[in-house]
């Protein structure tokens, strides 16, 4: 009996772990205002950093924490000085390795500014 209860446990786990990433219910977040692939944009500094938090704090947040130091999925902290900017971009959209794919939830313009955000992390 008790086996059977351990076992519905760590499925219940699994599932809600499985989820959790992306969490955002399939809801699309609203574009940047700002053309979020030109770095430095705007009067405000770096408003594509900015947008890439945004995006970052909407769809990713669930997996890889506030502080991008990784849960369900890996600490994205160091990410830029392990996988360029491509490489990121293209996690990103493809996903893999548990991480679902965002090519059909963020923009190209979102993907570019996150994966550009990311890859300056070193």
């Amino acid at each position: 009996m008790y086996q059977k209860i351990g076992l519905l446990l760590l499925l219940m786990c699994l599932f809600a772990g499985m989820t959790a990433c992306g969490g955002n219910n399939g809801a699309t977040p609203a574009p940047p205002e700002t053309n979020a692939g030109t770095p430095d944009s705007g009067a405000n500094g770096n408003t594509a950093a900015a947008d890439a938090e945004a995006v970052y704090k909407a769809q990713c947040i669930g997996c890889h924490a506030a502080d991008l130091s990784g849960g369900v999925g890996p600490n994205l902290q160091k990410i830029g000085a392990e996988l360029s900017q491509d490489k990121i971009a293209a996690q990103i959209e493809n996903g893999g390795g548990g991480m679902p794919a965002f090519k059909s939830t963020l923009s190209a313009d979102q993907i570019a500014a996150l994966s550009q955000w990311l890859a300056a992390h070193k």
